[in-house]
């Protein structure tokens, strides 16, 4: 009797993905919840989508209807992921994260922390220092002036260990359009862009570097995550605190 072959356990790379056209948000939507159900059936491999959205507004789980500025400027959608209000639009490099965090560590703290890493690496090869501020949704910048300013939002959501949306990054987005809403429900602070910092980089040229600090910090092929979250340093108890509390994360 011929002896069965050997169980193959290693996980195929993810696809990343570029669109170049102007997506439809509730056709991504529709694609990400599909995608979501084939990587849990393990129909699909993981996911990791790069594009740019006409100009609309997003209300996340915690979205106050206060904090919707303009409702007419631009289509309103119900994102479903965590977070408040924010803004997508051409200029803008969304990228889609969907991630079986089963073969990458069940831990969704872990998670974020590590996609603001990849943010965070990302802006720093173009010269930008960008920093998590513990209790306050994105990552930012301090100018010259001391003024603090976001320039990359998050928002996750996490269905039986499988991620989806992800992260906008201001490239050269019209700032104009963040004036509809309060960003993430944070009005004492504004947003700015690589442009607005006087730093003329291409779509393409940033979507090379997120790809390679994505492969040190995520790997290419599903790997356990290996980044420790860091505790807040001045505020040690925040890591404590339930993820939601401190992160836009929605979980199902």
């Amino acid at each position: 009797m011929a002896e069965k072959a050997p169980k193959n356990d290693v996980s195929p790379p993810l696809e990343w993905r570029i669109s170049d056209a102007l997506v439809d948000y509730q056709s991504a939507l529709a694609e990400m919840e599909e995608r979501v159900r084939a990587i849990r059936a393990g129909e699909a491999p993981e996911l990791v989508w790069l594009l740019e959205h006409p100009p609309l507004y997003t209300a996340g789980t915690s979205a106050k209807i206060e904090d919707l500025v303009d409702p007419d400027r631009f289509p309103v959608y119900d994102a479903g992921r965590g977070g408040e209000y924010t803004y997508h639009g051409p200029g803008q490099r969304v990228g889609y994260f969907l991630l079986d965090l089963k073969k990458r560590g069940k831990d969704v703290r872990q998670f974020v922390f590590s996609l603001e890493e990849v943010i965070i690496g990302s802006l720093a090869a173009f010269g930008i220092r960008a920093e998590r501020r513990y209790g306050r949704v994105g990552v930012w910048v301090t100018r010259a002036d001391g003024r603090e300013e976001k320039i990359a939002a998050i928002g996750v959501r996490v269905r039986q260990w499988v991620t989806y949306h992800g992260i906008a990054i201001n490239l050269e987005p019209d700032l104009s359009h963040f004036q509809g809403i309060v960003p993430c429900g944070i009005a004492e602070h504004g947003v700015t862009s690589f442009a607005d910092l006087g730093l003329p980089v291409t779509m393409d040229d940033l979507d090379v570097v997120l790809k390679q600090v994505f492969d040190e910090v995520f790997g290419l092929t599903p790997r356990r995550m290996a980044l420790e979250v860091e505790p807040a340093p001045d505020a040690p108890g925040l890591a404590q605190r339930p993820l939601e509390e401190t992160h836009p994360v929605f979980q199902l």
